[in-house]
């Protein structure tokens, strides 16, 4: 029996949770309602989409948009942007803005300046204070949010959560999934005087393997005493991955694309501080160990840790100069390079991208390309053989640490929620970002 869609995309190479296979999907209100083959269907909007994969819908689960506070770098719409310009449909942006998003308040106030601005859908972590913790239960479970954020170093502030007590204060109220930035801020302040003896080379020498490791490990322990699991952000080190390799039961892990492909001194020689984040870019000797935890699955997620700043601020002249780099734009065409060296299947990339998010943090209606799922898809060549350069970013801060990286595989089509946002290049008349779903906060 013919059916009726409001959308149908035809003749792709469908990649999801039952493999890789060609294939229609149907789509009606906001919804994947149909996949197989749809050739006696009709639908009001018909996307021909042979020769490319169809991925469900990328989700870059650590960005910073700047607003408010920031916008002279970023702002909700201009990062929203980028992401779905480079085929990501959904961010969960982090608490560090101006004021901080700590209560209630302050994350109602973003999720009102992100609806129907945004391009890509949207959640905001809650960042963890000592202050606010006996809180967190309450505030963790508000619409839009993604979870609890803690700061164990490279943080001011309120937003800096760096001794045990404190820590246990944090893990021990609420229950979801907790997201930790693990450098040890008493072993970084003993070592604060080596960042002047060698400019920015100096950045990993300072913020040493040992910090990380110190952090990751007291974490983890904290957790186990506490009972609560938790999500180690941006991990750079081999070591690391080893040591959570034995501690899954509680912990999961990221790892960025920048961590995957740039290493020191190469990083430094080339881009100086444009290669300056938190934890920094380490040395090439941890790279095998980072790869082989992202395929046999220590790791659980991708995502890009976005932190764009201007090129005034990246030139002021180490120390002096903020952490952090643009790549909520780049994380597709990298991670498709690495696709098409071989180095990673694009079944796992689309694990890292899409169905980890989905796992870790419940979401309700995404990160799966499937019947009853939000409409959510990355449309991608995988043979497009182009360019990055600067000019291709989007965002406010105007460059990307990736300028002149010669990338295979572009993503072409991104839909959310059964609307094309951006298409061979192109963006939507108008933005219909909305606030994403957890199963824990229903």
């Amino acid at each position: 029996m013919a059916e009726t869609y409001e959308m149908i995309i035809k003749g792709a190479t469908i990649v999801n949770h039952m493999g890789s296979f060609m294939g229609d999907v149907g789509v009606c209100g906001g919804k994947t309602v149909a996949i197989g083959s749809l050739d006696a269907s009709s639908a009001d909007e018909i996307i021909d989409a042979t020769g490319l994969h169809l991925l469900p819908g990328v989700i870059d689960s650590q960005v910073h948009f700047r607003e408010p506070g920031n916008v002279h770098k970023e702002d909700l719409e201009s990062g929203s942007r980028a992401a779905v310009m480079g085929g990501v449909t959904a961010v969960f942006e982090m608490p560090n803005t101006n004021p901080l998003t700590t209560g209630a308040d302050a994350l109602n106030d973003k999720i009102n300046r992100g609806r129907d601005r945004m391009w890509c859908d949207f959640a905001f972590y809650m960042g963890a204070t000592a202050e606010n913790a006996a809180g967190l239960a309450e505030l963790e479970l508000l619409d839009g949010c993604a979870g609890i954020k803690v700061f164990m170093g490279a943080s001011t502030g309120d937003l800096l959560v760096a001794g045990d007590d404190d820590l246990r204060e944090v893990l021990r109220h609420g229950r979801r999934r907790v997201a930790i930035h693990a450098e040890d801020e008493a072993r970084m302040q003993e070592r604060e005087h080596l960042k002047h003896s060698g400019g920015v080379h100096s950045h990993p020498v300072w913020r040493d393997d040992e910090s990380a490791m110190l952090a990751t490990k007291r974490i983890v322990a904290l957790a186990r005493e506490c009972g609560r699991r938790v999500h180690v952000l941006h991990i750079t080190t081999a070591e690391e991955m080893a040591f959570l390799a034995e501690n899954k039961d509680i912990a999961t892990v990221e790892v960025t694309p920048q961590h995957l492909t740039l290493s020191a001194p190469d990083a430094y020689d080339r881009l100086g501080t444009f290669a300056q984040q938190n934890p920094p870019i380490r040395d090439a000797r941890h790279m095998p160990g980072l790869w082989q935890a992202a395929l046999n699955g220590i790791v659980d997620v991708i995502a890009t840790d976005h932190a764009p700043h201007t090129r005034a601020e990246k030139e002021a002249g180490y120390p002096n100069t903020p952490s952090g780099m643009p790549g909520v734009q780049t994380m597709m065409p990298v991670m498709l390079t690495h696709v098409a060296a071989g180095r990673m299947s694009l079944q796992r990339l689309v694990d890292l991208t899409s169905h980890g998010p989905n796992r870790i943090f419940n979401l309700r209606d995404k990160g799966l390309l499937a019947v009853g799922y939000d409409a959510d898809y990355t449309l991608v060549d995988l043979k497009k053989q182009w360019t990055i350069t600067h000019d291709w970013s989007v965002s406010r801060c105007g460059w990307t640490p990736f300028d002149g990286f010669k990338a295979t595989g572009m993503p072409v089509g991104t839909i959310i929620r059964g609307r094309r946002v951006m298409w061979e290049g192109e963006l939507a008349p108008k933005a219909h970002g909305a606030p994403i779903r957890f199963q824990e906060t229903l």
